[in-house]
């Protein structure tokens, strides 16, 4: 067939053999590749429950995916065959590795290598490696970043002292920054872990709450709890609380104190006003990680009370030391209707404001 050509590659553990032709004028359109996987059962689980994993790629790639046994057959557009190449090594590299491959699995990594050839400057040829996404370890669990902003938060994380995590809800703000906290307490990088967010929603009606300090704001921790649930043992986790590694610290109680060999997360941060955010973040001590999470679409302070954490950004970004994580409705990676939400939410806010403008316009 003018135009198009054919490649095999044979997957071995930890290596890949690849017959390539050379890229020239002529087969640069390609229009079919057959990638042939070793072992029959990762093929198995590689293509998903009724071959779940293929239909995804098929309708996020707009390629065809054929499965014959422990070969599948790619045909489309070569840049997109190329993109579906790279998804089905990568994920068949982390089933070797011991890693699943559910369509949650699968949908991270498109979204990767659709990101990875957006930022190409130039077109090229040249056949691009596995993708590989940042992770989270724990004795228990390990997290790869699902999307693009999640990776680049999680290394960020990683490098620096203060991270802002700014978004809407169900992009992994919360759940990554903990994840990594709790990474860090096992390697034994840090001494604790303190939990702060402010509890706007209760305000005066807090002392009225049933129980100690603990029991009143654990409610409003929830997330958190969860996101350390997963990482460690429940028995560790209890232990840390008990014995004070993991702190349950109201904001409003961090005043005067110094917080140092500990990864300190402030959650739900767009409710905390300039003097609360200000004097937050001057509570960092030596050997000490901010994480601060927050969605400033969201903001329930009493109207006319501007932001702590939409201030801070403002003022902090591009700080040394300081990195600001931005997410978006694409970064969603709850149930893809929450995505749809937030967008249409994003564009009647859009509509609402060139409303008010034009008829600030026609006042004047």
């Amino acid at each position: 067939m003018d135009g198009a050509w054919c490649a095999v590659t044979l997957f071995r553990s930890r290596e890949s053999l690849s017959r390539h032709l050379p890229p020239t004028a002529d087969n640069a359109l390609a229009s079919q590749l057959e990638l042939a996987f070793e072992d029959n059962r990762l093929a198995a689980q590689l293509y998903g429950d009724f071959d779940q994993n293929l239909a995804l790629i098929e309708q996020r790639l707009s390629v065809s995916a054929t499965p014959r046994g422990n070969h599948v057959l790619l045909k489309g557009a070569a840049s997109k065959i190329d993109q579906a190449r790279r998804v089905l090594e990568s994920l068949y590299a982390g089933l070797e590795e011991g890693r699943s491959a559910d369509i949650a699995d699968v949908d991270a990594v498109i979204r990767m290598v659709e990101t990875e050839d957006s930022q190409l400057t130039l077109p090229t040829l040249e056949r691009r490696g596995k993708v590989r996404m940042a992770q989270i370890a724990t004795r228990k669990s390990t997290i790869l970043a699902r999307t693009p902003a999640q990776d680049a938060y999680m290394r960020a994380m990683e490098r620096s002292e203060l991270v802002f995590g700014i978004g809407p809800a169900g992009t992994g703000k919360t759940y990554l920054a903990v994840a990594h906290a709790a990474s860090l307490l096992e390697r034994g990088d840090i001494n604790r872990i303190v939990l702060s967010r402010p509890a706007v929603e209760a305000g005066e009606r807090l002392g009225f709450l049933p129980g100690d300090m603990k029991e009143k704001v654990d409610p409003y921790l929830r997330p958190l709890y969860d996101a350390l649930y997963d990482m460690m043992k429940p028995e560790n986790v209890e232990r840390c609380i008990t014995s004070g590694i993991i702190e349950v610290a109201p904001l409003a109680f961090m005043r005067g104190r110094t917080l140092s060999n500990a990864v300190v997360i402030l959650d739900e941060a767009q409710n905390t006003t300039s003097m609360q955010m200000k004097m937050f973040l001057t509570r960092l001590g030596e050997n000490s990680k901010m994480i601060v999470t927050g969605d400033p679409t969201q903001v329930d302070l009493p109207r006319g009370e501007r932001s702590g954490l939409v201030e801070a950004v403002g003022l902090l970004d591009g700080v040394e030391g300081v990195h600001v994580s931005r997410f978006g409705d694409k970064d969603v990676v709850r149930h893809a209707l929450v995505g749809r939400i937030v967008r249409a939410y994003e564009q009647a806010a859009v509509r609402r404001l060139a409303r008010q403008n034009a008829a600030e316009g026609n006042a004047n």
